[in-house]
């Protein structure tokens, strides 16, 4: 999964990043409204966690600009203003959820997941593909009950290619799960990542096959 996190203290956007990549979550951080604007324009995150206290202004007045480009993507506020009437304006302004600091890391991985479980994100906490099941929720996979533990890399590798079950998944497509903007990519190490996913699943008999398409992405398909 990979998040966008607005917030402009930088002792609590490192601390969060940290930690939320300890949950195989991908990152991309920005401490403004126009940073935020320009990086959702990509349309490659699955959520996005939203201060309101900006240096250019109140992160409410972005969730429309959100709502316009990007459809359903659940937005999370984060705020140190927790009265009642500044919650209200939150939910009212359009966030899915708000949370005020300071919080727990894992409240707020339990509201990430109970938001892409809604309408407007996953349908399913899960996915079964041949002997193989992704929590999406928990981002957990696992062999007919045994647990598959993989590196953080092939786990958004794996993410990816099973939300798009049976499609070709880009290369670009791919690179945006797995990585963030900061990061330097060197020109195989996708397939790299890929190549080593295939053979773990192989061993692990998941009924699953990695299909790759020359020059273009990657495809997961069920074993037949």
């Amino acid at each position: 999964m990979r998040i966008l996190l607005v917030e402009d203290e930088p002792e609590m956007a490192a601390a969060l990043s940290a930690a939320l990549k300890g949950h195989d979550i991908v990152v991309d951080h920005v401490a403004n409204l126009a940073d935020a604007e320009e990086a959702i324009s990509a349309d490659v995150h699955a959520a996005v966690l939203l201060d309101r206290r900006l240096p250019d202004g109140d992160g409410l007045s972005l969730i429309p600009k959100v709502r316009a480009r990007v459809d359903g993507i659940p937005i999370i506020v984060l705020t140190a203003r927790g009265d009642l009437a500044d919650r209200i304006a939150g939910l009212d302004g359009g966030a899915d959820d708000y949370l005020t600091k300071p919080f727990s890391v894992e409240e707020l991985l339990a509201r990430l997941r109970a938001v892409l479980r809604r309408p407007a994100g996953l349908q399913s906490d899960h996915v079964r593909a041949g002997r193989l099941t992704f929590n999406f929720g928990h981002r957990e996979a696992s062999i007919e009950g045994r647990p598959l533990e993989l590196p953080r890399r092939e786990l958004l590798v794996l993410e990816a290619l099973l939300r798009r079950m049976g499609r070709t998944v880009l290369r670009p497509t791919l690179e945006e799960a797995v990585y963030n903007f900061d990061d330097e990519i060197q020109s195989n190490a996708l397939d790299t990542h890929v190549s080593r996913l295939r053979r773990k699943l192989a061993e692990a008999d998941a009924g699953v096959e990695i299909h790759g398409i020359r020059g273009v992405g990657y495809l997961l398909k069920q074993r037949t």
